[in-house]
């Protein structure tokens, strides 16, 4: 799951606990959202930053929430086509897990695993919500919990 540090970062979970992962306008990623479980991890990513790259881990606590920011013509993430009779936004809740010692840069990502395994290093790709891999995600665990 990405976001970018200015607009809400690790640390603001890490404060908070949980929060919903609201303002999802993507439908892969809309979609992806979609087929997560509760206790399902989840790795948080800084876009938009000196260093992009995997800072932490959180968890899924509540799946199929129907994105109220949609709703809210005062919202960014207002949708005028949904309603509250067919939301066309659904999200989840996640909950701080923890920080790693050190960003695992998206070059670092680059040269340990390729667009096959890992869809965020796929040129081009822009989504802030992507699947990965359960071997891939070993891997990135060993890796961002190393000192």
């Amino acid at each position: 799951m990405k976001s970018e540090p200015k607009v809400y970062s690790l640390t603001d979970l890490e404060q908070e606990q949980e929060t919903i992962w609201d303002g999802v306008r993507n439908f892969q990623a809309r979609n992806f959202l979609r087929k997560m479980n509760e206790g399902d991890w989840a790795f948080f990513y800084h876009s938009n930053t000196k260093i992009p790259g995997i800072v932490g881990l959180t968890s899924i606590t509540k799946t199929g929430i129907t994105d109220p920011t949609q709703f809210d013509p005062n919202s960014q993430y207002y949708d005028p086509k949904s309603t509250v009779e067919s939301p066309r936004w659904q999200t989840v809740v996640v909950q701080f897990v923890e920080v790693f010692p050190q960003t695992i840069s998206l070059s670092m990502l680059k040269q340990e695993f390729n667009a096959e395994e890992l869809l965020a290093v796929k040129r081009g790709n822009r989504l802030s919500v992507m699947p990965v891999l359960e071997k891939v995600a070993q891997r990135i665990l060993i890796i961002g919990r190393s000192k």
